[in-house]
Protein backbone atom coordinates (compact mmCIF):
# COMPACT_ATOMS: atom_id res chain seq x y z
CA UNK A 1 0.00 0.00 0.00
CA UNK A 2 1.24 3.52 -0.95
CA UNK A 3 1.61 6.24 1.81
CA UNK A 4 -0.97 7.96 0.60
CA UNK A 5 -3.41 5.56 0.48
CA UNK A 6 -2.17 4.70 4.35
CA UNK A 7 -2.14 8.10 5.31
CA UNK A 8 -6.12 8.93 3.33
CA UNK A 9 -7.55 5.62 3.83
CA UNK A 10 -10.91 7.07 2.84
CA UNK A 11 -9.98 9.65 0.74
CA UNK A 12 -9.62 13.17 1.48
CA UNK A 13 -12.86 15.73 2.43
CA UNK A 14 -15.53 16.06 0.09
CA UNK A 15 -17.98 18.70 0.91
CA UNK A 16 -20.97 18.77 -1.66
CA UNK A 17 -21.89 21.94 -3.58
CA UNK A 18 -25.07 22.10 -2.03
CA UNK A 19 -25.53 20.51 1.38
CA UNK A 20 -28.91 19.49 2.55
CA UNK A 21 -30.65 18.79 5.59
CA UNK A 22 -30.34 14.83 4.99
CA UNK A 23 -26.23 15.62 4.77
CA UNK A 24 -26.59 17.54 8.05
CA UNK A 25 -28.26 14.44 9.72
CA UNK A 26 -26.23 11.86 8.30
CA UNK A 27 -22.94 14.07 9.60
CA UNK A 28 -23.90 14.22 13.09
CA UNK A 29 -25.13 10.43 12.97
CA UNK A 30 -21.28 9.66 12.14
CA UNK A 31 -20.46 12.12 15.23
CA UNK A 32 -22.01 10.53 17.23
CA UNK A 33 -21.12 7.00 16.61
CA UNK A 34 -17.47 7.72 16.66
CA UNK A 35 -16.83 6.83 20.07
CA UNK A 36 -18.89 3.40 20.62
CA UNK A 37 -17.36 3.10 17.08
CA UNK A 38 -13.73 3.36 18.85
CA UNK A 39 -14.35 2.09 22.03
CA UNK A 40 -15.67 -1.18 20.12
CA UNK A 41 -11.95 -1.15 18.04
CA UNK A 42 -10.17 -0.04 20.92
CA UNK A 43 -11.81 -1.74 24.57
CA UNK A 44 -10.18 -4.80 24.69
CA UNK A 45 -6.83 -4.11 23.22
CA UNK A 46 -3.34 -4.77 25.23
CA UNK A 47 -0.98 -1.33 25.45
CA UNK A 48 1.37 -3.04 23.13
CA UNK A 49 -1.32 -3.07 20.52
CA UNK A 50 -2.30 0.27 21.68
CA UNK A 51 1.17 1.37 20.18
CA UNK A 52 0.89 -0.08 16.83
CA UNK A 53 0.86 2.14 13.87
CA UNK A 54 -1.18 2.56 10.38
CA UNK A 55 1.48 3.67 8.72
CA UNK A 56 5.57 3.89 9.64
CA UNK A 57 6.40 6.94 11.43
CA UNK A 58 2.32 7.43 12.00
CA UNK A 59 0.81 7.83 15.28
CA UNK A 60 0.21 5.25 17.51
CA UNK A 61 -3.65 4.12 17.74
CA UNK A 62 -3.56 5.75 22.10
CA UNK A 63 -1.96 8.93 19.60
CA UNK A 64 -4.67 8.26 17.13
CA UNK A 65 -7.36 8.41 20.48
CA UNK A 66 -5.63 11.55 21.84
CA UNK A 67 -5.17 13.35 18.82
CA UNK A 68 -9.37 13.01 18.07
CA UNK A 69 -9.78 13.87 21.92
CA UNK A 70 -8.01 17.10 21.05
CA UNK A 71 -9.31 18.07 17.61
CA UNK A 72 -12.69 17.65 18.79
CA UNK A 73 -12.55 19.66 21.94
CA UNK A 74 -11.25 22.35 19.76
CA UNK A 75 -14.30 21.80 17.34
CA UNK A 76 -16.41 22.48 19.91
CA UNK A 77 -14.76 25.21 20.85
CA UNK A 78 -14.84 26.47 17.11
CA UNK A 79 -18.51 25.83 16.78
CA UNK A 80 -19.25 28.47 20.31
CA UNK A 81 -16.76 30.75 18.44
CA UNK A 82 -18.58 30.86 15.43
CA UNK A 83 -22.09 31.00 17.16
CA UNK A 84 -21.40 33.41 19.09
CA UNK A 85 -18.94 35.86 17.41
CA UNK A 86 -19.00 37.43 13.56
CA UNK A 87 -16.46 35.66 11.28
CA UNK A 88 -14.07 34.83 14.82
CA UNK A 89 -10.46 33.38 13.42
CA UNK A 90 -9.57 30.34 14.80
CA UNK A 91 -6.46 29.44 16.92
CA UNK A 92 -4.71 26.68 15.28
CA UNK A 93 -2.96 24.10 17.23
CA UNK A 94 0.64 21.96 16.74
CA UNK A 95 -1.03 18.73 16.46
CA UNK A 96 2.11 16.85 16.27
CA UNK A 97 3.43 18.26 19.24
CA UNK A 98 0.45 17.83 20.74
CA UNK A 99 0.21 14.42 20.17
CA UNK A 100 3.87 13.82 21.96
CA UNK A 101 2.04 15.60 25.33
CA UNK A 102 1.88 12.96 28.23
CA UNK A 103 -2.08 13.22 28.59
CA UNK A 104 -1.95 11.41 24.77
CA UNK A 105 0.89 9.07 25.08
CA UNK A 106 0.50 7.50 28.96
CA UNK A 107 -3.48 8.40 30.32
CA UNK A 108 -5.46 5.53 30.26
CA UNK A 109 -7.16 4.36 26.83
CA UNK A 110 -10.71 3.57 28.95
CA UNK A 111 -10.36 7.20 30.23
CA UNK A 112 -9.80 8.57 27.13
CA UNK A 113 -13.10 6.90 25.74
CA UNK A 114 -14.82 8.57 28.39
CA UNK A 115 -13.74 12.13 27.70
CA UNK A 116 -13.94 11.28 23.87
CA UNK A 117 -17.99 10.08 24.62
CA UNK A 118 -18.80 13.20 27.33
CA UNK A 119 -16.77 15.46 24.24
CA UNK A 120 -18.87 13.93 21.61
CA UNK A 121 -22.31 13.61 23.52
CA UNK A 122 -22.49 17.75 24.58
CA UNK A 123 -21.31 18.47 21.30
CA UNK A 124 -24.14 16.42 19.36
CA UNK A 125 -26.72 17.98 21.70
CA UNK A 126 -25.38 21.34 20.32
CA UNK A 127 -24.93 20.34 16.61
CA UNK A 128 -29.09 18.63 16.56
CA UNK A 129 -30.30 22.11 18.32
CA UNK A 130 -28.94 24.37 16.04
CA UNK A 131 -31.19 26.00 13.25
CA UNK A 132 -30.39 26.31 9.61
CA UNK A 133 -28.87 29.73 9.77
CA UNK A 134 -26.64 29.19 12.55
CA UNK A 135 -25.06 26.38 10.43
CA UNK A 136 -24.60 29.04 7.64
CA UNK A 137 -22.46 31.08 10.55
CA UNK A 138 -18.58 30.59 10.03
CA UNK A 139 -15.43 30.89 11.02
CA UNK A 140 -11.66 32.01 9.10
CA UNK A 141 -9.09 29.19 9.01
CA UNK A 142 -5.86 31.19 9.17
CA UNK A 143 -4.45 28.92 7.02
CA UNK A 144 -5.38 30.79 4.07
CA UNK A 145 -7.59 32.65 5.39
CA UNK A 146 -10.41 30.85 4.44
CA UNK A 147 -13.54 31.06 6.02
CA UNK A 148 -15.76 27.89 6.86
CA UNK A 149 -19.00 27.39 7.45
CA UNK A 150 -20.13 25.56 10.19
CA UNK A 151 -22.48 23.09 7.66
CA UNK A 152 -18.70 22.68 6.14
CA UNK A 153 -17.21 21.92 9.16
CA UNK A 154 -19.22 19.57 10.50
CA UNK A 155 -18.84 17.73 7.28
CA UNK A 156 -14.92 18.05 7.71
CA UNK A 157 -15.17 16.70 11.15
CA UNK A 158 -17.67 13.73 10.17
CA UNK A 159 -14.90 12.63 7.29
CA UNK A 160 -12.50 13.28 10.42
CA UNK A 161 -13.98 10.77 12.40
CA UNK A 162 -14.26 8.05 9.94
CA UNK A 163 -10.37 8.70 8.51
CA UNK A 164 -9.39 8.18 11.78
CA UNK A 165 -11.57 5.24 12.88
CA UNK A 166 -9.71 3.87 9.66
CA UNK A 167 -6.55 4.67 11.04
CA UNK A 168 -7.01 2.61 13.95
CA UNK A 169 -9.03 -0.41 12.42
CA UNK A 170 -5.62 -0.46 9.96
CA UNK A 171 -3.23 -0.27 12.80
CA UNK A 172 -4.76 -3.67 14.25
CA UNK A 173 -4.41 -5.29 11.10
CA UNK A 174 -1.13 -3.83 9.50
CA UNK A 175 0.64 -3.75 13.10
CA UNK A 176 3.42 -0.54 12.04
Amino acid sequence: MNIETLKYPIGKPMIPDLIESTHIQRWIQDIKQFPFQVNKEVTSLTDNELGYKYRPDGWTIKQVVGHCIDSHMNSVIRFKSALTEDHPIIKPYEEAKWAELTDTLSFSIQSSITLLSGIHQRWVFLLEHLEDSQLKRAYVHPDGNELVTLQEGLAIYAWHCKHHLQHIINAKAFKY
